[in-house]
């Protein structure tokens, strides 16, 4: 009986080393890459894409569910994200696209109020035909249903994990920052330890506006930070965030042009990755 069971440890301990081996090489093989992470009551797994946008996506499973978050919008992209999907062996609920519509068919498609006007209307859908005329075929045809509209400060259930819908940045397009089971905080932006974008402050408004996001969000009583470009970050990152826009509407105050200002930010954080110089133009253009 001792040797059976040792032969048996042996046998199951390969084919848990072949697993684990398969599954590194097919996320070696993938375009994006998958991480997952076991939460209070779900699963949450996020998908970076690594596509030209820097765009994430995510699933949310549920015990007997799926809600997918952000379809990717590239094929190669959204056929590795369906696969995903498909393997996990749960059905798609809810599609949620809050900032970023991608490819996702037929699905039960989710917007925050007055998403879906603003998407058809002249800035989004002006921004999306630019994406055509640019990607061409390597973009996804996009869905054309009719999306359910989720009222701001709104609760929604879906696979068994609540959805707090709340109003994201007041400079941003008019989508939702989403709590989802108490735990996890999206919005487009993931805080990250590096110079902000250019395309997320615009100007010193958006500063202010991304700022009051950031303290809204750290003060949610979520654990984890998500968003449409980036993965998964915690509390230090929003912490972070919050400083470093805090420092910023200092320099816009003390700096009367962008090569000033890009130098003394450049000062202030010398080692932080980004493009304090591209940013510096864009808030005195």
């Amino acid at each position: 009986m001792a040797l059976a069971a040792v032969a048996m440890m042996s046998c199951n301990g390969n084919r848990n080393q072949q697993a684990a081996t398969e599954q590194e090489q097919a996320q070696d093989s993938l375009v994006g890459a998958f991480q997952s992470y076991e939460l209070d009551g779900f699963r949450l797994h996020v998908y970076n894409t690594n596509d030209v946008m820097g765009d994430a996506s995510y699933i949310v499973e549920g015990e007997d569910g799926l809600v997918v978050m952000e379809y990717p919008l590239f094929k190669v992209n959204a056929e590795e994200f369906a696969a995903y999907v498909e393997a996990i062996g749960k059905p798609v609920v809810a599609d949620i696209t809050d900032y970023h519509l991608g490819g996702s068919g037929r699905l039960p498609l989710i917007m925050p109020e007055g998403m879906p006007a603003f998407i058809a209307g002249p800035v989004y859908g002006g921004m999306m035909q630019g994406f055509a005329q640019q990607f061409g075929d390597t973009m996804v045809e996009l869905p054309t249903q009719e999306a359910q509209e989720v009222p701001f400060g709104q609760t929604q259930t879906w696979a068994g994990v609540s959805f707090d819908f709340e109003h994201g940045a007041a400079s941003d397009f008019p989508g939702a920052s989403i709590i989802i089971g108490g735990q996890v905080y999206y919005t487009h932006w993931t805080p990250a330890e590096a110079h902000v974008s250019p395309l997320q402050v615009a100007n010193a408004a958006a500063v202010d506006a991304e700022l009051a996001e950031a303290q809204e969000s750290l003060a949610s009583g979520a654990t984890y930070f998500i968003g449409g470009h980036g993965g998964l970050a915690g509390k230090a990152q929003v912490e972070f965030k919050i400083a470093y826009l805090q420092k910023l509407k200092e320099l816009l105050a003390a700096n009367k042009d962008a090569a000033t200002f890009a130098e003394a930010l450049k000062a202030a954080y010398p080692e932080l990755p980004g493009d304090a110089d591209a940013l510096a133009q864009t808030l005195y253009k």
